[in-house]
Order: structure tokens, then sequence, then C-alpha cells
């Protein structure tokens, strides 16, 4: 058991935090948005529900300008969501130049008529939140909240646990947090606009939380076929609504650290039930190289 991750505040220039220790929600939908928006508007209905008044405060504009989030602004979203063929919502706090949560949802057409289509396309929405709340609320209520961020989206993959929190696309922030995350195993690297563009109906790595969708849960024999392949204690499989299902590795997200030798065992464990289905390449680190190492860091 492990609640209380590395203190990882790496900061720019400016004074801005580039890099933090958090958690991270985020689920992949092989949908067009017309037909997640409703889905989407509840989930993040329901993160902000969850947050203190006013934890976020800022939106980004149709120019990618950032405007203050008041309620003209969210009703404007809101409409934007369930009338446009696609959306793009970013939401964020700012909280003495710290971004602790974030809402990131980028809905695309996927038209299948498009000269641009790609059919490993997907759309995506991810939330973050600071590693202060698990310590607050404690494991149990941070699980009952992710369950329900994904409980109205039909996703077929999602992963949530300890993250660096971080803008990967950002000059430089690859190149710090290429200095931690091959110590702390359990804290994803995320960039989920990236990977949404090739992960199609794949999974990524293990994390405290697995989802887990059609086909891949399928074609690991439903909810008792994947029960029968995990054997670590404190593992647990949960069937979800629509044939879905979440994997529970222990009661607390763990971030591991190789220098101590714990290289979690549940999530290696899960890593090789789940690889021939595992989405690899997305280059998150900026070198190829390094990247699958890090994406292979429970199978090496």
């Amino acid at each position: 058991m492990n609640g209380h991750p590395p203190k990882i505040r790496v900061f720019a220039r400016d004074g801005s935090l580039w890099v933090r220790d958090g958690l991270s929600a985020c689920f992949y939908m092989p949908r067009p948005h017309a037909e997640l928006a409703r889905g989407v508007l509840r989930s993040i209905e329901t993160y902000r529900r969850a947050l203190e008044p006013d934890a976020l405060t800022w939106h980004a504009g149709p120019e990618g300008e950032w405007q203050r989030l008041d309620e003209r602004a969210w009703e404007h979203i809101r409409r934007t969501l369930l009338e446009e063929p696609f959306a793009s919502v970013h939401l964020v706090s700012d909280s003495r130049n710290e971004e602790q949560y974030l809402v990131d949802y980028l809905g695309k057409s996927l038209d299948p008529s498009s000269i641009f289509h790609n059919p490993e396309e997907v759309c995506a929405v991810s939330y973050w939140l600071p590693t202060e709340v698990l310590e607050r609320h404690g494991p149990q209520r941070m699980r009952e909240l992710v369950l329900e961020l994904a409980a109205p989206l039909p996703f077929s993959s999602g992963n949530a646990g300890f993250s660096f929190n971080c803008h990967l696309d950002e000059a430089g922030v690859d190149r710090e947090v290429r200095k931690h995350c091959f110590r702390y195993p359990g804290m994803d690297v995320l960039h989920p606009s990236s990977t949404a563009m090739s992960i199609g109906t794949r999974v990524r790595g293990p994390a405290w939380l697995t989802f887990l969708g059609q086909p891949v849960l399928g074609e690991l024999g439903g909810v008792s076929g994947l029960r029968s392949r995990l054997y670590t204690p404190g593992t647990t499989v949960q069937e979800l609504e629509g044939d879905r299902a979440v994997v529970t590795l222990g009661a607390w997200p763990e971030a591991g650290d190789t220098e101590q030798g714990k290289d979690l065992p549940a999530y290696r464990e899960l890593a090789r039930v789940l690889e021939p289905w595992t989405h690899w390449g997305d280059n998150i680190l900026n070198d190829p190289e390094e990247t699958r190492r890090w994406e292979r860091r429970f199978l090496d």
C-alpha cells in the first residue's frame, strides 16, 4: 500500500508549475462525437460537482485563448458539446500558477467518408486531480469518483491512477518527465491527444484502475476469463454495465520505486495478460527508444 507518491514539482522559468505528481483518469472511445456528446457532458458535470466551487477557473476559447469559466461560458460549452459534430473542451484551474484540476476532451466526427479518416483514431476525455485529494478523501472515494466518471462513457479502454500531470507538448517537459518515470513505474505518462490518434480498440498499459471494453474484454474470455488469469492478492475484477469491466490493483494506487525494489508485481501480471492487445509506439517521450522502454517497463 502506498497512498503517498513521490512529491514531484518542476517549475518553469516564469514560476508556473511544469510537472507535478497527481492523479489522472483517461478514457478512449471509438465512436463519433455525435454519439458521445450526452455521455461526455454527464461525465464532465460529475467531475465539476465533485470539486470545490470554482476549482475550474479557465477554459480554452475557439482560437485557443484562455477565458474565464463562468456560468455563461459553461452554457456555451454545453451547447457546443450537444449541437456540434465535433467538440474540443479544455477546462483548467489556476491556483498559484498550478493546474491542479483539468478536463480535456477531444470529440471528433470520425467520418469514414473523409479522405482524412483514420480507422484507428478515437475520441478521448481525461481528468486531473491533485494527490492531496486522495490523501484527504482516501482511495475508496477516489475509486468511486472515477467509476462515476466512466459510467456514461462507451469506452473501449481507460486508465486511472498516479501520473505525471503535465503538458508533454511543451518544449522540455518530456526531458523532465524522463528523469523520474523509469524510477516510478506506477506513475503514468499521458498524452491523450496523441494516443487518441492511433489506439483504436487496443489498451494502454496497466494502471491502478484499468478499464476494459469490447472487443478486448470479450477476447479475454469476459470477466470470468480475465479473473482466471490474475492471481495477485488484492487484484479484483468488477463487471460494469455494457459488457465492460474494471481491474483494480490493490486498495491504493502505487507509484513503485525501482531503486528500492518496488517493481509492482500486480501491475506486471496485468501487463503480461494485456500484452497481445496493448497499444505501442506513441512516442510520448519524444524519443522512440525511450518511449518503447517506458511502455514495456512492466514486461522487460
